[in-house]
């Protein structure tokens, strides 16, 4: 009896050791660096629903407003309504602004600063699964796994975290191996990799 639980103990080990290598094996592991063709990329923070505006028309505060993007990607100032702005940078926006006011006002001057930032969807980086707080962040120029990671709150006790992915909407859905647990609980920054615009981290549950 006591031979026959060794020998089905040394199995299930065998079965788990080999379940992990194989999913560990799965994905290459992410880029240590960012890509030649996309160190040149523009990073300019482009607009997205649920970013807040805050517009201002120079000498004419009765035209200036703090707005939100609506779902449709749209905003309605004083005197211009349903302004396409998603996608755009903060200038362009200010440059649309001064078009459409320009029926109205001689030589409008106008600012527009982002008050409360969300990105445009494709901007944004996804973290699911055994993150401590699971959420949508915005993508900031040279931003981290470990970046990522201290936004969501490190990882849950459950996380299998270097069993972590990470989908890389920007070349065609690819998926990378990550090595959270080395990086989060192990203080290894080695582990740490460049984030791009649109990724998906994906942190599943440990199997025991």
């Amino acid at each position: 009896m006591l031979k026959r639980r060794i020998a089905i103990g040394t199995t299930l080990a065998w079965f788990f050791a080999l379940v992990g290598c194989t999913q560990q094996a799965l994905y290459q592991p992410a880029p240590l660096v960012v890509a030649e063709g996309e160190k040149g990329a523009e990073t300019d923070y482009r607009i997205g629903p649920g970013d807040t505006l805050s517009i201002t028309v120079w000498r004419n505060p009765e035209l200036s407003i703090s707005v939100p993007v609506r779902p449709d990607g749209k905003v309605t100032t004083p005197l211009v309504e349903d302004l396409p702005v998603e996608g755009k940078t903060s200038t362009e926006i200010a440059r649309d602004v001064e078009a459409a006011l320009s029926k109205y006002i001689q030589d409008p001057v106008v600012t527009v600063i982002v008050t409360n930032f969300v990105g445009a969807f494709d901007q944004q980086i996804r973290v699911i699964g055994e993150a401590a707080k699971p959420r949508t962040l915005p993508y900031r120029q040279n931003m981290t796994l470990l970046d990522v990671m201290i936004a969501v709150g490190g990882l849950t006790e459950f996380a299998a975290g270097n069993r972590a992915t990470i989908i890389r909407r920007s070349e065609n859905n690819q998926q990378f191996s990550v090595r959270l647990a080395d990086l989060v609980n192990g203080g290894d920054l080695t582990a740490d990799v460049p984030m791009r615009p649109g990724d998906v981290l994906i942190i599943p549950e440990s199997l025991f």
